[in-house]
């Protein structure tokens, strides 16, 4: 448990160290000055100042950051800096506080002074890392350690037609009535060959209530064998029906595949990668329902929802089990791959949540940039005064709602995942 658990937060440490460099580089490349570049948050445990940038581990192993310096552009004229009692407003002290990390004759080095495609590399950086990495974690379990996928070798055999091991109340399941037994490789099916589950789940599917030659692979030798499916109200062959119609009509053999790793193809790593950035964007534009959702189950003591999301706590119980779980068939190639999935699905879900357009969020920075290119090009056309720089400073309310928001859903999700896990 504890390995994994520590091979989980080396993991987001390199995440997050990564993200970070993302950042950093096209900003030194772009002439940005950079200050500081931490792994971590709190009391520095250690830090090296090398051609101008503080590198540093904090106490707290939970995230990180680099800082660039001059991020938010001057108040413009007409701009209230000021409140009624002359104090500074909140977007005015941070302007100064962004300015105050350019020392005299280094004001050409503030980010703000970035043309907009240049503010886009450097903010997009990290979170493009974060996509670089989980598609690197994906191309390797597919295409190295393989996916555990349904074969058409059977891994079980159902006794009874209603899945018990007693038939007293129920008939003899076809399978098993047939003599077909675990570890036995279906080739055919009647006329249909046979290669996988799919094929296989569909012929039955097809089948009609009569007798069907099932040519199989037993210890290297071939037999046929007779079996007869019959309907059951609700199938076991594997696969979960669409409607109570297709389940009360669909012929049932009770047979169970074995699960093999299956290597696939590098030309299919696109199309999964985007089905893993459309589920994981699904789930982070419906945060708010299951965040609220989670809240509940904490009060009224309602098991979590399996499909809910979890914090940093859960994340690491999940990595600790895949080290823990004794099984002797759960070798070493299943628990890295289990592991670089999880890393996988990790990075993307930093990727997704990075590229939301909020303050402070990468996010908000990139629409920041594209807002000021489109107005600056606009201008431009028009034959218009450059407009200048955008304003970020003034988002900074929101920005606020936002931290105050975040800073909520992980002490929310950190309680739950200690107090109510999901099982």
């Amino acid at each position: 448990m504890i390995l994994g658990i520590l091979i989980f937060i080396f993991g987001l440490l390199v995440t997050v160290g990564l993200h970070e460099l993302g950042h950093l580089l096209p900003a030194k490349k772009f002439g940005v000055k950079v200050p500081q570049y931490f792994i971590g948050f709190g009391p520095t445990l250690w830090s090296r100042t090398v051609n101008g940038t503080e590198y540093g581990i904090k106490a707290i192993l939970l995230g990180g950051y680099v800082s660039l310096a001059g991020m938010l552009a001057p108040a413009k004229a007409g701009t209230k800096t000021t409140n009624a009692d002359g104090s500074l407003t909140p977007a005015e002290e941070a302007r100064r506080e962004s300015a105050a990390e350019l020392e005299p004759g280094e004001e050409h080095r503030a980010f703000w002074k970035l043309p907009a495609h240049k503010k886009l590399v450097v903010m997009f950086g990290g979170p493009f890392v974060n996509l670089l990495l989980a598609i690197v974690c994906l191309g390797i379990v597919f295409s190295f350690i393989g996916v555990p996928v349904p074969s058409s070798t059977i891994s079980r055999v159902a006794m009874c037609t209603n899945g018990v091991e007693s038939c007293d109340i129920a008939e003899q399941s076809p399978a098993y009535r047939a003599g077909i037994q675990p570890g036995d490789t279906v080739l055919r099916w009647g006329d249909t060959a046979v290669t996988n589950w799919d094929e296989l789940y569909k012929a039955i599917g097809t089948s009609g209530i009569r007798p069907y030659d099932v040519e199989l692979l037993r210890s290297g030798r071939k037999l046929t064998l007779s079996v007869t499916p019959v309907v059951k109200a609700q199938n076991q062959s594997g696969q979960h029906s669409t409607s109570a119609q297709e389940q009360s009509s669909r012929p049932f053999v009770g047979i169970s595949p074995q699960i093999v790793k299956e290597r696939r193809s590098l030309s299919e790593l696109p199309q999964r990668t985007a089905d893993l950035a459309w589920q994981t964007a699904k789930i982070v534009v419906a945060l708010p329902v299951k965040l609220w959702q989670t809240g509940r189950s904490l009060f009224t003591g309602e098991s979590r929802d399996p499909q809910g999301v979890v914090g940093i706590v859960g994340i690491a119980d999940l990595a600790g089990s895949i080290t823990a779980t004794d099984n002797k068939s759960y070798g070493f190639a299943d628990r890295l791959g289990d592991m670089l999935m999880l890393m996988g699905s990790l990075n993307m879900s930093l990727f997704i949540f990075n590229m939301i357009p909020l303050l402070p969020l990468d996010g908000g920075h990139i629409l920041g940039a594209l807002i000021e290119g489109v107005r600056r090009r606009i201008a431009r056309v028009r034959g218009k005064p450059d407009p200048g720089a955008f304003d970020t400073a003034r988002l900074l309310p929101l920005s606020n709602i936002v931290i105050v928001f975040f800073v909520g859903m992980t002490l929310l999700l950190v309680v739950a995942d200690i107090v109510n896990p999901i099982r």
